[in-house]
C-alpha cells in the first residue's frame, strides 16, 4: 500500500554517504546548499559510509531503519540523497521510511524549475523533468494529476498511470520541436553576429562564483544575483565596446556543478552552444573557496562534454576582497598575453583590468600609420570613418588626405580587398605591425 503525496516538502532530512568506489565524491556541505536553494528547511543530515551502494536500498538495511527512525523522530516530509537513486532504490526507500524521497539529481532539476523565467528556459527545464520522470513512472502515488507545490514536485505535472507514457512522449516531441525553432533563432542570430563580425565573450564557471555579479558590474544589467546556487539560470546577453577590439557581445550563462546531470546538460544545449562557439571564455572562480581547483575541474569536464574545451580561456579570479591583503592585478604568460585576472565584482575592483586584458586577447595584431590618400579615394575614407579608425586628418594643398589610422589588421585586410586596392601599397607596413 503506497501512500499519497504529502502538502509540502519543505523540512527534510540530507543524507550524504561515503563511497569507497566513488572516484569523485560529491560535497556534503555543496547538498546543503543546494537544499536550501530549492527552499527547503534542512533539519538534520544523516552521514555514513560504504564499499558499495545497496542495490535494494542504496543504503545498507540498518541505515534504512535509522533513516525511518529520524523521519518520525523530526516528522520530515522529505528524504534528500546527495547521490542519482535508480527508481527502483526510490521506490524501496520510500516503502520502509513512508516518506517522499528526491535524489541529487531531481533536487537540482527542481531548483531549475524555480529558476526558469524566459520561454525557453522553461522548455528546457520542463524536457529535462519529463525525462528524468519518464524512468519513474510506477511509483504508485494514488492520482498522480495534481500538482503540488513540494521540492522535487514543480513543473509539468502527471498523468494517470494508465495514460502517463503516452502523453509524456507526446509532450516531449512537442517540446523537442518548439525547441528546435529556438535553435535556429539562436543559429540565425549567431550567424548574423558572424558576418558583422562581432566576437561573444562568454561567462562560464562554478554556480555561485559571482558570473552574474561580474556580468551586472560589466554591463550595468540588472540581472538578478544572489549568494546562492543557480541564483540566474536563463541566459543574458549584452554589447560592450572595448577601445580596440570594438564592440562584444557578453554572455551570461547558467552555472556549473558538480556532476551536473547528463539530462540538463542535453536539454540546456541550445543555451550552452554560445559557450561552445564563443570567441573567448571568461572562466570565472571564487578564490576564495576551499575547493576552487576541485571546481574548476569540474567546470572543464562540462566544457569538454558540451564541446567547448578548444575555446581560448581567460581565467578570472573573482572576490578577492575576502582575502587578506589581495590587490587586482593582471597575470601573463610568457609571451606577454593576459591568462589570469584577480578582481572584487561585488567592489567593481579590476574590472576595469579586466576589460584591457579582454580588449588584448580579442584585438589581435593592430595596423597603425599614416595613410595619403588622393581626392578621389574618398570612398576609402568613408569606410575607414565608418569603422571608427581615423584618429587625425590633414588636408595638403593640393587636396591629397593624410590618415592616421587605428583598426584591427584582419579589418585593415579585409577593406583593401573590398575595394580591390592592392595589398602590396601598404604590404610593408603591414608587415612591420606583425
Amino acid at each position: 500500500m503506497f501512500f499519497d503525496r504529502p502538502e509540502s516538502g519543505e523540512r527534510a532530512i540530507l543524507v550524504h554517504i561515503d563511497l569507497a568506489s566513488e572516484a569523485e565524491a560529491e560535497d556534503p556541505r555543496e547538498l546543503e546548499e543546494l537544499a536550501l536553494s530549492a527552499g527547503a528547511d534542512p533539519i538534520c543530515f544523516m552521514q555514513g559510509s560504504r564499499s558499495d551502494p545497496s542495490p535494494r536500498f542504496f543504503l545498507g538495511k540498518g541505515k534504512v531503519e535509522e533513516l525511518a527512525e529520524l523521519v518520525r523522530m523530526h516528522e520530515a516530509e522529505l528524504v534528500i540523497f546527495n547521490h542519482s537513486l535508480s527508481p527502483a532504490q526510490e521506490r524501496n526507500i520510500e516503502r520502509e521510511i513512508k516518506c517522499r524521497v528526491l535524489d541529487r539529481t531531481g533536487l537540482i532539476l527542481d531548483i531549475f524549475a524555480q529558476r526558469a523565467r524566459t520561454h525557453e528556459g522553461k522548455l528546457q527545464v520542463e524536457l529535462a523533468q519529463l525525462e528524468h520522470m519518464s524512468t519513474r513512472l510506477v511509483r504508485g502515488w494514488t492520482h498522480l494529476e495534481r500538482q503540488k507545490g513540494g521540492i522535487g514536485l514543480r513543473g509539468p505535472g502527471e498523468t494517470q498511470l494508465e495514460t502517463d507514457r503516452r502523453l509524456l512522449r507526446a509532450r516531449i516531441k512537442a517540446i523537442l520541436k518548439r525547441l528546435e525553432k529556438v535553435r535556429r533563432q539562436r543559429d540565425q542570430g549567431r550567424r548574423a553576429r558572424v558576418r558583422a563580425e562581432i566576437p561573444t565573450v562568454s561567462l562560464v564557471g562554478y554556480t555561485n562564483a559571482g558570473k552574474s555579479t561580474l556580468f551586472n558590474s560589466l554591463t550595468s544589467a540588472n540581472v538578478y544575483a544572489a549568494d546562492q546556487l543557480f541564483a540566474t539560470l536563463d541566459p543574458t546577453l549584452r554589447k560592450v565596446q572595448l577601445p580596440d577590439a570594438g564592440p562584444m557581445i557578453l554572455a551570461d550563462t547558467v552555472g556549473f556543478i558538480r556532476h551536473l546531470p547528463h539530462k540538463l546538460v542535453e536539454a540546456f544545449r541550445a543555451t550552452l552552444q554560445e559557450t561552445a562557439e564563443a570567441d573567448l571564455l571568461l572562466h570565472v572562480i571564487d578564490c576564495h573557496d576551499e575547493e576552487r581547483d576541485a571546481h574548476i575541474e569540474q567546470v572543464n569536464d562540462v566544457l569538454h562534454e558540451i564541446g567547448a574545451d578548444d575555446r581560448p580561456v581567460l581565467l578570472v579570479y573573482n572576490k578577492i576582497d575576502l582575502l587578506p591583503d589581495f590587490a587586482p592585478r593582471v597575470d601573463r604568460d610568457e609571451d606577454g598575453m593576459p591568462v589570469r585576472v584577480w578582481l572584487s565584482a561585488q567592489r567593481g575592483e579590476g574590472t576595469d583590468l579586466l576589460l584591457a586584458a579582454v580588449n588584448e586577447r580579442l584585438s589581435g595584431s593592430m595596423f597603425e600609420d599614416t595613410l595619403h590618400l588622393s581626392p578621389a579615394e574618398g570612398q576609402f575614407r568613408s569606410m575607414l570613418y565608418a569603422r571608427d579608425a581615423v584618429l587625425d586628418e590633414r588636408i595638403d594643398e593640393d587636396g591629397r588626405i593624410s590618415l592616421k589610422v587605428r583598426l584591427q589588421l584582419k579589418d585593415f585586410r579585409q577593406l583593401l580587398s573590398r575595394l580591390q586596392i592592392p595589398a602590396e601599397r601598404y604590404l610593408s607596413v603591414v608587415v612591420d605591425n606583425e
